[in-house]
């Protein structure tokens, strides 16, 4: 899986490239975001800009990010679009993660949070 990555100060921003996050792709994500939290990375903005879908082997590997950082950090999530919104909603997980419309607003988001 494609995976754009980059840090700004002590947020890491991660950018799939892929059009979809599911069974095939979602072990790979899961496992290099692991490395990243592993490495410490608390404060992490996913932005799913070119996502058009997700399932629920992708939801899980986000999730699994969402748990392993814990109270130690924040995993939230920006530029979503309606096809993978509308999952979110459905799941609930929009209760659940903090969903921004835009990188600048989730990076801003972020650097109030400790």
């Amino acid at each position: 899986m494609q995976l754009k990555h980059n840090n700004v100060e002590d947020v890491l921003i991660v950018r799939p490239l892929e059009k979809r996050i599911d069974a095939s792709t979602a072990t790979e994500f899961k496992q290099k975001m692991n490395e990243w939290i592993d490495s410490g990375n608390r404060r992490i903005v996913l932005n799913l800009s070119e996502v058009d879908f997700i399932d629920s082997s992708g939801l899980g590997a986000i999730i699994s990010g969402f748990k392993k950082i814990g109270n130690n950090g924040n995993l939230v999530i920006c530029v979503v679009k309606e096809s993978v919104m509308s999952l979110f909603r459905l799941t609930r997980m929009n209760r659940v993660f903090d969903i921004y419309a835009s990188e600048n607003e989730a990076l801003e988001a972020l650097s109030g949070k400790a």
